[in-house]
C-alpha cells in the first residue's frame, strides 16, 4: 500500500490530507495520471515527494508499497 499526502491547493482539491493507493508494481508517473483523473487537478502547482525527497514529475520512478508520496504546494523563498 503506498500513501499518499497531501498539502495546501492539493489538500483543499481533495478533500482530504492522505489516502493509500493499494497498488503494487506502479511507477510515479502513472500514479499522478490516475490521481490527476480521479481529482482533475487541471492548473494546480506542486511539487512532489517520495519519501521526503523531492524528485521530478517526469521521472519513470518505481514506486514500493511502503512509499510515501507527498503532493506538496509550491515553495516561497525568504
Amino acid at each position: 500500500m503506498i500513501e499518499v499526502k497531501y498539502f495546501g491547493a492539493v489538500a483543499e482539491k481533495t478533500q482530504c490530507t492522505f489516502e493509500n493507493v493499494v497498488s503494487s508494481n506502479i511507477s510515479l508517473q502513472d500514479l499522478l495520471q490516475d490521481l490527476e483523473e480521479k481529482y482533475k487537478f487541471e492548473s494546480l502547482s506542486f511539487s512532489v515527494a517520495v519519501n521526503q525527497k523531492i524528485v521530478s514529475k517526469t521521472t519513470d520512478y518505481a514506486l514500493k508499497t511502503s512509499d510515501i508520496v507527498a503532493l506538496l504546494p509550491p515553495f516561497a523563498g525568504g
